[in-house]
């Protein structure tokens, strides 16, 4: 198996990505009432998994990757 060249390669990305998309999905069905309140931070949470799998993607340092990492895993 080659390395990844990009974080749209790697497994974990595109299982966060998915799991984003159903977030939208499930939240669409919310009440009116709840957009700016559950529905906002259920879907912050959500994109804040793949985006922080991202920026962690490209940084060089261990300590770095592994921060990102623990940021993803908290939104969770």
């Amino acid at each position: 198996m080659q390395p990844a060249r990009t974080f749209e390669d790697l497994i974990v990305w595109q299982k966060a990505h998915q799991f984003v998309l159903g977030v939208y999905q499930l939240t669409a069905d919310f009440p009116k009432s709840e957009i700016y309140g559950l529905t906002s931070q259920f879907r912050r949470a959500s994109v804040s998994i793949p985006a922080n799998i991202a920026e962690g993607f490209k940084k060089k340092g261990d300590l770095d990757k592994v921060r990102f990492m623990n940021i993803a895993q908290a939104s969770l």
